[in-house]
């Protein structure tokens, strides 16, 4: 049984295909979505989506989501995210220097300053998220 899976940030869509099955970042973990699951809405937090495809070879497509919303109703699921990113157009070697320098950045923030250790750490997740979409190693 396959799912209708639709990835939508605010300037496009990433992701509209059937799937045979959903991995999902969402805020209490990671969430497996089959054919068949039970009505659900979660929030999603910065990580990386996989989504394993019905054709062919039914290879793992990774996408880097930056936060949102996921409802699955009769196997459809539908994904709204503040902003994603296909692992395939993601270059690796940028990626691992945005994470080093997210790295960085967030180890010389000052603790004492709340709002720069919570937007380092931000900046941080969107980093990994998006290196591990690439096929990076974390």
């Amino acid at each position: 049984m396959s799912l209708v899976v639709r990835v939508v940030a605010p300037d496009r869509t990433v992701w509209d295909d059937e799937a045979e099955e959903v991995i999902l970042p969402s805020t209490t973990g990671q969430l497996g979505i089959l054919g068949g699951h039970a009505p659900l809405l979660t929030a999603l937090d910065t990580g990386v989506l996989r989504v394993r495809s019905t054709e062919g070879a039914k290879e793992w497509t990774a996408i880097a989501l930056m936060g949102g919303f996921a409802e699955v109703d009769e196997d459809e699921v539908t994904i709204l995210v503040n902003g994603a990113e296909r692992g395939d157009s993601i270059d690796q070697g940028e990626a691992e220097k945005a994470y080093e320098a997210a790295q960085s950045n967030a180890s010389s923030v000052s603790a004492e300053d709340r709002s720069a250790v919570f937007k380092a750490n931000q900046a941080l997740k969107k980093a990994r998220a998006r290196l591990q979409a690439a096929g990076g190693k974390i």
